[in-house]
Parts: C-alpha cells; sequence; structure tokens
C-alpha cells in the first residue's frame, strides 16, 4: 500500500514539474516572438521614416505608372475619417496613380463622395468620365466609389440577365439549362448592366483585418492584394514602399480562379438553377 501511494505521489510530482516547465517554455515563447514582433514593427517604421526623408536611394525611382488602376478598402469605421482618406489620395496624386477607387462596406465614403472631391484640385468622378480610365490621366485624378451592395446587386442583375436570355433560348425552341457554365455569360452580363469595372493591379487594405471585406471578387483576378493596418497610423514611406513592391514583381499569369470568385459564379448558378426550376414548376 506504502509503495502505491508513493509510487502515485512520485507521478503527481513529475507531472507538475512538467507542467511548470511547459508553462515555462510557453512563457518564453510568447516572449521571443512579441519581441520579434516589435523588433519588425520598429523596422518597418524606421524604413518608411527614411523612405519619407528621401534618405534610401532605391525608393527614388518609382516606376508609378505601372500602377494603372489602383482600389483601396477602408474598414467602415475608419472610413469615417475623411480627412485621413483626403489626405492619403493627395499623397497617391503627388506619387502619380491617378486612377483609384474607394471601397468601404457599408458606404460612407460612397455618401461622402462629394466632401472628397471638394477637397481634391482636379479631382473627377469616374461618372464624369466619358468612358472608363485605364491609362493615366495626367491632368486629372479619376475616382471610382463602391460599396458592399453594389457587389451583391451586381451579381443579382447580372444572374438575371444571364437566366432572362437563357429563357429566350428556350422560347425559340431551345432547352433550359440549369448546369449553364456561368463565368462567360456573366463576365459578359457583368459588362452590360456596367459593374464589370477595370480591374486593380494593386489593392491596399486600411483596417485591422487581413481581408478585402467584401470588394468585388470578379475584379480581383490578378490583383495583388497589401495590408498596410490601420488607417490612423498610416505613413507616407509605407504607401511608397508598397508601390516600390508592385512595381518589382514580375507576375505570370494563369487560368487560376480565386476561391470569392468560385463562389460567386456558384452563386449566380444557384439563382439561375433556382428559376429555371420555378419556371418549370409553373409551367
Amino acid at each position: 500500500m506504502d509503495f502505491r501511494h508513493g509510487a502515485h505521489k512520485f507521478s503527481r510530482c513529475i507531472v507538475t514539474i512538467a507542467d511548470l516547465w511547459l508553462g515555462l517554455l510557453w512563457y518564453f515563447l510568447q516572449i521571443i516572438v512579441s519581441a520579434w514582433y516589435s523588433i519588425v514593427v520598429v523596422g518597418n517604421l524606421l524604413e518608411s521614416y527614411f523612405i519619407s526623408l528621401g534618405v534610401l536611394e532605391k525608393y527614388k525611382s518609382l516606376h508609378s505608372e505601372k500602377v494603372q488602376y489602383l482600389a483601396i478598402v477602408i474598414e467602415s469605421e475608419e472610413a469615417c475619417q475623411i480627412s485621413e482618406v483626403v489626405k492619403l489620395l493627395k499623397w497617391l496624386d503627388s506619387i502619380g496613380v491617378k486612377n483609384v477607387c474607394l471601397y468601404d462596406m457599408n458606404g460612407v465614403l460612397k455618401k461622402s463622395k462629394e466632401t472628397i472631391l471638394q477637397n481634391l484640385k482636379n479631382a473627377k468622378s469616374i461618372q464624369e468620365v466619358s468612358q472608363v480610365v485605364t491609362h493615366h490621366a495626367h491632368d486629372h485624378m479619376t475616382l471610382e466609389f463602391l460599396s458592399y451592395v453594389d457587389g451583391k446587386e451586381a451579381v443579382a442583375k447580372a444572374a438575371n440577365l444571364v437566366f432572362v436570355e437563357n429563357l429566350k433560348q428556350h422560347s425559340l425552341g431551345g432547352e433550359l439549362d440549369a448546369q449553364i457554365s456561368l463565368e462567360p455569360h456573366l463576365n459578359e452580363a457583368l459588362q452590360i448592366v456596367g459593374s464589370k469595372g477595370p480591374e486593380p493591379d494593386l489593392l491596399l487594405v486600411y483596417g485591422p483585418v487581413r481581408t478585402h471585406l467584401g470588394f468585388p471578387a470578379w475584379r480581383l483576378r490578378y490583383t495583388e492584394i497589401v495590408h498596410m493596418g490601420s488607417l490612423k497610423f498610416m505613413t507616407y514611406g509605407s504607401l511608397i514602399k508598397a508601390i516600390y513592391n508592385f512595381t518589382r514583381v514580375h507576375q505570370n499569369y494563369a487560368d487560376y480562379k480565386i476561391n470569392e470568385h468560385v463562389n460567386f459564379i456558384a452563386a449566380g448558378q444557384r439563382y439561375v438553377k433556382n428559376n429555371v426550376e420555378k419556371y418549370r414548376f409553373y409551367q
């Protein structure tokens, strides 16, 4: 009995010591990771500061003309800081980026469209331009304003247009195809309903979360996405660095579909399939 009691006591002692060492190891790992993260953050801040001062030579040769269309996604709460948004746009204008799309989920930027345009010299809404700009317009900056609702409505309109066209073919003696391949049809339909829009070369995300927050996925097939952190901590140097890094990247284009683009196609397919089934039911 004493032997069993002693063995049990010894095993509990071993488990306690092991738990203590594992806790200490986890604690030290947290310290190392936190220290490394702090070093990286301080390093990036110093680099951004030196870039802003023009000390680093390599960032002086900035080929901003490679960014023909730039998208900026801002978390809706931070999008209320209109003065910061205007400052960011002025920086882009001075760099030479002339075609910009502004996006937030709740449409805060879209509601502040007039205020933003009034605070910028020679800035025009994309609706004021005779045709969609895909090259630099040196005399003015072109701005496009989007929200989550725009993308949602575009999907519904485009899918409905595809369904109507499919229904017309059926009326002429064709078959209703519930399994229709939607990608080419939806691309064409988006163009017709005016929601295709130019694809950004670079997308900058300002906010706490590393996501594009519902920006229209069909416009992000070959877009480079960079998370820039909070809008209130933005710096001119970090903006220069993001554009410089993009201009140095060689992009290999292939038949690649991002997950949300596939989900968008699947949503359109479900829309058409449901409407086809309803039509057959009433027939």
